[in-house]
């Protein structure tokens, strides 16, 4: 669907709304469930749409989208990434660094498409509007693409995994990707088996879901005073 056929400024149903946090509750990070099954090329480009539709600072939109399908490129991005991944685990210790080394990381090579998403931090000039005093907000609209197109894909039924365990450097070699451009994520993307009832990091006990009521603030930081009727439906 065009982007232009949809009624934006229409309400949503209650049915509609269920859907949106239906999908947000249900979105996973994933590594080892990627299917050899094609991306079709017109749901791929909704995927990117969707990205494309991001908010942006000073709407200066300063992502640009990698689509790789190339499987020697796919083996140079994972030689990048397991070089990477020996000294990341290096950084644990005793057991924590077994349960670190016991985890799959990535779906690089098994993903039938990765995309890089960069950030061009000078598309529109040295001054934009909104990045004047917080200067890190055009990298932070290129995050917001890649929540959107991980959204989107979720609704396709399609796995994204976030490959961050890998230098900025490396990417840019493996992609042909310019000095000035800031690479910001590694996706690998593609249709799975299964999708994890619980983010896998947690169903494995590398750490707890933080409760919401210990995160959430009145007023000031760490202002919890529970007696605000807000806390009874955190």
């Amino acid at each position: 669907m065009e982007s232009q056929d949809i009624q934006v400024d229409a309400e949503f149903s209650s049915a509609e709304r269920d859907a949106v946090y239906k999908c947000i509750f249900n979105r996973r990070d994933v590594r080892g469930q990627f299917l050899p099954t094609p991306i079709p090329d017109q749901v791929l480009a909704r995927l990117l749409g969707a990205a494309h539709h991001a908010p942006s600072v000073g709407f200066m939109q300063p992502w640009d989208f990698i689509v790789v399908r190339d499987r020697a490129i796919k083996q140079k991005v994972r030689d990048s990434f397991q070089a990477a991944n020996l000294e990341a685990a290096g950084m644990f210790e005793d057991e924590k660094q077994q349960a670190y080394r016991r985890l799959k990381l990535e779906g690089i090579v098994e993903a039938p498409v990765g995309i890089c998403i960069t950030c061009d931090r000078n598309r529109t000039g040295p001054v934009v509007l909104g990045r004047t005093h917080q200067a890190d907000m055009d990298l932070y609209s290129a995050v917001c693409a890649v929540q959107n197109l991980w959204l989107a894909a979720r609704v396709e039924n399609i796995g994204v995994g976030w490959v961050s365990i890998i230098r900025y450097d490396d990417l840019r070699e493996a992609l042909a990707i310019p000095p000035s451009i800031q690479p910001v994520a590694y996706l690998c993307v593609g249709y799975v088996s299964h999708f994890f009832r619980k983010p896998e990091l947690e169903s494995v006990g590398w750490l707890p879901r933080t409760p919401l009521s210990d995160v959430v603030s009145i007023d000031c930081w760490r202002g919890q005073d529970t007696s605000d009727p807000l806390f009874q439906y955190l």
